[in-house]
């Protein structure tokens, strides 16, 4: 269960990434982060029924189908060797520094879907790169998927840094949408919007080391 839902109107947007562009997180959080959560959002495709005439005559749209995406990290150290995953399948990092909010089955309503919980300060020296990745279990492709976005927020303050929104659509059922990496200035962090094929966080595992 999540438990920092938030509606949109709620939310002080923060920085808008485009595709490809990096921050350098301390400086726009204006101090060392600490504790921060990835979250990550969705919505099925609104489908028109009835055509030109359906629409016409009161046809309307309805909602999509549900959509069951899953919002999942991979841990990796600086020669980009896989330490540690955390997904609906493995809720905690081995070493408890990485927490999954549990998962999401449609993709409906508002706000975060799915939310990834992680505490800078306990992660193992080791850790160098955050790939925070969504896949489709049931195969469902991105055509049937809109306004997916990855939102990075401050935990201590609940401040928005930055976030992603996603605008491509395609037959893939994966995405690596962004990653945080640690340098000697402090994390940063890069959207990616990479497409990927894969019902798995270790599916998508070569595609999450590829992209840094």
């Amino acid at each position: 269960m999540i438990t920092n839902p938030k509606s949109e109107g709620e939310i002080e947007m923060g920085i808008s990434l485009s595709k490809g562009q990096t921050i350098n997180l301390s400086k726009d959080s204006g101090s060392s982060l600490t504790k921060v959560f990835m979250g990550l959002g969705w919505d099925p495709v609104v489908q028109k029924k009835g055509g030109f005439l359906g629409g016409i005559f009161g046809g309307g749209s309805r909602g999509g189908e549900d959509i069951d995406l899953d919002a999942s990290v991979i841990v990796l150290d600086s020669g980009k060797k896989v330490l540690d995953t955390v997904s609906f399948s493995q809720l905690s990092s081995k070493d408890g520094s990485i927490r999954h909010g549990g998962d999401n089955l449609t993709g409906q309503g508002e706000g975060d879907d799915e939310v990834i919980y992680v505490d800078l300060t306990s992660l193992p020296y080791q850790a160098t790169h955050l790939v925070f990745t969504v896949n489709s279990f049931r195969g469902q492709t991105f055509d049937e998927v809109e306004n997916a976005f990855a939102r990075l927020v401050d935990d201590t303050n609940q401040k928005e840094l930055c976030r992603y929104t996603l605008t491509e659509q395609g037959r893939h059922t994966g995405v690596v949408m962004a990653s945080m990496s640690k340098g000697s200035d402090g994390w940063r962090m890069t959207a990616h919007g990479k497409p990927c094929q894969g019902r798995t966080v270790k599916d998508i595992a070569k595609d999450a080391v590829a992209i840094l």
